[in-house]
């Protein structure tokens, strides 16, 4: 029976730990698990057998850290057969062999950040990923998992791996953090958006947390999606007893948890980090085939788009689509576009999300230029800075296809139309990599004149989607507004359709406002005008000029007397706050480079060019004005001092707060890289001065190839002046010792992502403590508490990367004194 059947009717039981498991019995600190798979077999298939007798449905492989990062290519193959091998071995030694079991190939982190945010190219990480699950898939698994995923962009690449590959069924499994979101920001609506999208079959979440701490997160996942929700927890946060590693979350109240969410209708439970077959037994026990009927999945209905922090969902409220990004009309963006003034565009960019718009659209169609390569390039600028979701808007399908498969999140995409060519080259993308797609209501005989033609196109488009498996709620109809100078009658047939496609087809709705006035005098008051009748007619989403001031005050307006802002608040503060916006062309042109301002001259609240560069993550500006600032004469080490960790540490602090994100904070950290970078060149002029804080040894320690965090930690102790002598992942002990002797350094960060390496770093601080004793140690990762921290002898536990900043600015700061 294939897994996907098997959900449809029942509760799905997945296994719990294999790391702890095997660490019980015998897995020295940083030895490599799936080695296990060929030196133990014998161990593993008891293990994958107490599984199944607990009563587990899916027997997990030992193949979670398999990939061609970290073996070669012989190894590969060898870990992933046997672990699949084994896992279906077990199945036959199991109590009860008759029931329905299922092998499922583990696939996990590959432990890099992908670029912008590290160096790691998206599609050599979908390679990487791919070639693991195309092993697995050969080798019998029958289903893939994909787990303990905490980034966005990281997990899009393990899925399109999946899906370009093999058609096995992949459940894909999120870590969340305490505030709810992953380490690169993304909520669960975010990962329900883009991940039914790409055609997960089940998603859910899973290890950093114990049950109670997930209940908001397994919330969110349930009223959002509509497939199948997956949900396993650790057995609570790890600690030292005896010298051993323990969970404070027994089974038996791991299991009453797992019943309440079972209940709630979560589809499919195991275990993650802690777990054993008596966690899983335990669950089973309480909720099992004869105790719990399975509740029913079902289609939410949402449309929804996502950028790598949150989803918008289109309901009652309107969305405002940003128009600015666009050459039409545009003679300042269109030169931007033909000299590949990036920071241009993302200044117009940065402008519209500051006026409140919730997507932006995106066009670069120029003639002259290379659109799959610029649409591309300006996608990923755009979301490396800035946290909205986008509009793809180009009608060449391979700049389109190209921006999609790069795009973090899930996109909308414009446009279709009911031409039978264009639904046939674009439907298959949508199908591919999802997105909400624009519809216009407009065939091979052009765009009818009555409402009525334009509602047969619509279900002619909705007919057509179906047959590549998209739903109504993944089309958004844009009904054409057409000048009512050249048809007086045009804005009928458009409100008309509107109307008939939003409230009978059931569809919501977009459209490019501003088209409807062209020709006119005063047209903002046409435009607003004609906002406002189709907003009362059901338009869910409109193209617009976020500076045009009566637009603004018509979205305001319109919500406020619609009872979609509370006590009016949006409308009272944009209303209280309101400043005429200046001519578009004379705003734009504040988006270029700046004269450099001091920061005394400031008023409170007010950044200085630089600061704001860096804040906002231009790092090409940032640059500019800072050998702007050094030409003019300013003092480098005052730059550094009043601009450049002013503007990190207010970043710093939007990160702590959570009101920014990893991303923003890392293209802050950039952008100031390449302001330090003309600091250094003026520094090298004058001999005998140093930038430098201190020097900082980093490690991720042995047995352990995941080094984001450490990577992260690593570009922020740059930006704030100390040098860091970086020796990778997998490191021994010793390596550690001999680098803190020679670069003299009195700060160490060691990293570990996965309980079965966390005791080769409490081995790593026990040689320092004897080597190097007057070195200062912090330690981070995914399994790491306070206490746990505190029982393997490290000075400092950093929570996140900007902890760890300050933990070293301390250290250096009590050193010198």
């Amino acid at each position: 029976m294939n897994i996907r059947d098997y959900m449809n009717s029942h509760t799905v039981y997945f296994d719990g730990g294999m790391g702890t498991m095997l660490q019980a019995r015998g897995l020295e600190p940083g030895e490599l698990p799936e080695r296990w798979n060929k030196d133990h077999p014998e161990e593993l298939i008891d293990i994958h057998r107490l599984y199944f007798d607990a009563g587990a449905d899916v027997g997990t492989a030992n193949t979670f850290g398999a990939n061609s990062f970290k073996y070669t290519d012989e190894e590969l193959e060898c870990y992933v057969t046997e672990g699949i091998r084994l896992v279906k071995h077990a199945m036959t030694l199991t109590k009860d062999r008759e029931r329905p079991m299922f092998a499922a190939l583990d696939i996990g982190p590959i432990g890099r950040l992908l670029k912008p945010y590290g160096n790691l190219d998206f599609d050599e990480a979908v390679a990487v990923y791919a070639k693991t699950i195309k092993i697995g898939a050969d080798a019998g698994a029958d289903l893939v998992i994909i787990e303990t995923m905490n980034d966005s962009y990281d997990t899009k690449a393990a899925l399109l791996a999946c899906k370009e590959v093999c058609d096995l069924p992949v459940i894909v499994s999120n870590a969340y953090g305490e505030d709810g979101k992953l380490m690169t920001g993304a909520s669960p609506a975010a990962m329900v958006a883009m991940l039914e999208g790409l055609g997960a079959d089940a998603v859910g979440v899973n290890c950093s947390l114990g049950p109670r701490q997930l209940e908001g997160v397994v919330e969110e996942y349930l009223k959002t999606a509509s497939v199948p929700v997956i949900v396993q927890p650790n057995a609570g946060l790890p600690r030292v007893e005896n010298g051993k590693t323990v969970f404070d979350v027994y089974p038996e109240e791991f299991s009453d948890v797992m019943k309440s969410f079972i209940e709630k209708g979560v589809r499919v439970a195991g275990g993650c980090c802690g777990t054993t077959p008596e966690y899983i037994r335990a669950v089973i026990e309480k909720t099992g085939r004869d105790i719990l009927n399975p509740k029913a999945v079902c289609d939410k209905g949402l449309t929804m788009i996502s950028s790598y922090t949150h989803a918008v969902i289109f309901d009652r409220s309107p969305i405002l689509i940003g128009e600015r990004i666009n050459p039409t009309g545009k003679k300042k963006f269109k030169e931007a576009l033909r000299n590949n003034d990036i920071d241009y565009i993302l200044g117009e960019g940065l402008r519209q999300q500051e006026r409140g718009v919730h997507v932006l659209d995106v066009n670069v169609g120029l003639p002259e230029i290379d659109e799959p390569e610029l649409l591309d390039t300006v996608t990923k600028e755009l979301q490396a800075i800035i946290d909205l979701p986008l509009q793809i808007d180009t009608t060449d399908t391979v700049a389109m296809e190209r921006a999609l498969r790069h795009y973090n999140g899930k996109a909308m995409i414009n446009s279709v139309n009911g031409k039978e060519e264009v639904m046939e080259a674009v439907f298959p993308l949508v199908a591919k990599y999802g997105g909400l797609c624009v519809a216009l209501t407009l065939d091979e005989d052009g765009i009818p004149e009555t409402a009525e033609e334009r509602v047969r196109i619509a279900e002619k488009i909705i007919a057509t989607a179906e047959k590549y498996g998209i739903g109504k709620k993944d089309l958004i109809f844009d009904t054409l507004a057409m000048a009512i100078s050249a048809d007086t009658k045009a804005a009928l047939a458009t409100l008309g359709s509107l109307n008939t496609i939003r409230n009978e087809l059931g569809c919501h709705t977009s459209l490019g406002v501003s088209n409807i006035s062209f020709g006119l005098p005063l047209r903002e008051t046409i435009t607003s005008t004609f906002f406002a009748i189709a907003l009362e007619n059901g338009l869910s989403a409109a193209i617009m000029n976020p500076f045009a001031d009566d637009m603004m005050k018509t979205y305001f307006s319109f919500r406020a007397l619609h009872a979609l802002d509370d006590n009016c608040s949006d409308y009272i503060e944009f209303a209280t706050s309101f400043v005429p916006s200046a001519p578009a062309a004379a705003a734009a042109s504040g988006a270029g480079a700046q004269t450099p301002v001091s920061a005394s001259s400031l008023k409170e609240g007010e950044e200085t060019p630089l600061r704001h560069a860096i804040i906002k993550g231009l790092k090409e500006k940032a640059g500019t004005i800072t050998a702007e600032m050094l030409a003019s004469g300013a003092d480098p080490m005052k730059i550094v001092s009043d601009e450049v960790i002013p503007a990190l540490d207010k970043v710093g602090e939007g990160f702590e707060k959570k009101t920014m994100f990893l991303p923003q904070l890392l293209m802050s950290a950039e952008a100031s890289q390449y302001a330090f970078e003309q600091i250094k060149i003026e520094m090298s002029k004058r001999p005998g001065e140093n930038v430098s804080r201190g020097k900082f040894v980093l490690a991720t320690v042995k047995g352990d190839i995941h080094d984001i965090g450490k990577n992260i930690v690593k570009l922020l102790l740059e930006n704030y002046g100390f040098d860091v002598e970086d020796l990778g992942r997998d490191v021994p002990p010793e390596t550690v010792v001999e680098a803190v002797h020679r670069t003299g350094a009195i700060l160490v960060g060691l990293s570990a992502l996965m309980t079965t390496t966390v005791p080769a770093m409490e081995e790593t601080i026990k040689l320092l403590r004897k080597e190097a004793p007057g070195v200062k140690i912090c330690v981070g990762g995914a399994v790491l508490t306070q206490e746990y921290a505190d029982k393997i002898g490290a000075d400092f536990y950093g929570k996140d990367a900007m902890a760890t900043v300050r933990f070293a600015c301390e250290a250096i700061r009590t050193e010198t004194e």
